[in-house]
């Protein structure tokens, strides 16, 4: 399962974004979302995946230690945050292909 979500979250493309239920729908998990995320959170440090382009339901960042990062990618790749600190789905969502 655990690989089945990494290999998820890398086909996720540069400039697009999907939630946690996403990824787990796409990974074949179902509702499994809450997974997703321990999985993220578990990932060692400077790893080279994209962790950053899977946000929460309504588009926002986990609050985590490293959301500061997520944002800086984020933008980084043209994705900005409106003042809610939320990207825009119906804009930048990956549709999983």
């Amino acid at each position: 399962m655990r690989q089945r979500i990494l290999a998820t979250v890398d086909a996720i493309p540069r400039g697009r974004v999907a939630t946690y239920g996403d990824v787990a729908r796409e990974a074949g998990l179902g509702r499994r979302a809450r997974f997703v995320g321990r999985v993220l959170r578990d990932l060692p440090a400077g790893t080279r995946l994209p962790w950053h382009r899977v946000l929460r339901a309504g588009g926002a960042l986990a609050p985590r230690e490293g959301a500061r990062e997520q944002r800086r990618r984020l933008r980084a790749e043209g994705v900005p945050l409106d003042r809610a600190g939320r990207v825009d789905l119906a804009r930048f969502r990956w549709d999983g292909a």
